[in-house]
């Protein structure tokens, strides 16, 4: 653990409550403890519609005010090859975030759902392999009712299953409710 940040850690909780900030003031940490230090985020989303676009663009520019430095990859679909691509020793990793990606190979805009095995393998192999610190961002959406759907059931079961994995081989698991964080597992120490 450097500067106080676990070398992998999953950000869980629903929207709006603080997981992306969390994330983004580990990365300023990160980029301030040391010289030479850089900091990816690896954005999973996609611009399909103008509000979605609007959004994105938002997000950017807020971001480029808070964490000056942080670079920015769009990646929607192969994360653990991104993962590897951009990760290095003086490099923390920013995900954001593992429920889009996981979106985006379940119910794709465009064409037909894609296999979520063999990139969920790659994700998890990459976060084994990692050099570089880790912060990964999801929504826990398992905390309401059972959804209406086979599809929408089929959806929170994955995720499910992808957050359990993901958080297995984290040292640092927080959980973000109302932007304050809870501290689910931390081993890092």
């Amino acid at each position: 653990m450097a500067d106080g940040i676990a070398r992998r850690e999953l950000i869980l909780g629903g929207q709006r409550s603080g997981k992306s900030r969390r994330a983004e003031t580990l990365a300023r940490q990160w980029l301030q403890g040391a010289p030479g230090r850089r900091a990816v985020l690896v954005a999973t989303g996609q611009a399909w519609d103008d509000e979605m676009r609007e959004r994105i663009e938002r997000h950017q520019r807020e971001r480029a005010v808070r964490v000056p430095g942080l670079l920015t990859v769009e990646e929607p679909l192969a994360l653990g090859e991104a993962l590897r691509a951009h990760g290095d020793a003086n490099t923390l990793l920013v995900v954001d975030c593992l429920t889009l990606w996981l979106t985006h190979l379940m119910m794709p805009a465009q064409g037909p759902a894609r296999d979520t095995e063999a990139p969920r393998r790659a994700l998890l192999h990459a976060l084994g392999d990692a050099t570089g610190p880790l912060v990964l961002v999801g929504n826990e959406i398992g905390l309401g009712v059972i959804p209406l759907g086979r599809e929408t059931r089929a959806f929170v079961d994955a995720l499910g299953a992808l957050n359990q994995a993901v958080a297995g081989v984290c040292e640092r698991v927080t959980f973000m409710a109302a932007g304050l964080p809870l501290i689910l597992k931390d081993t890092s120490e």
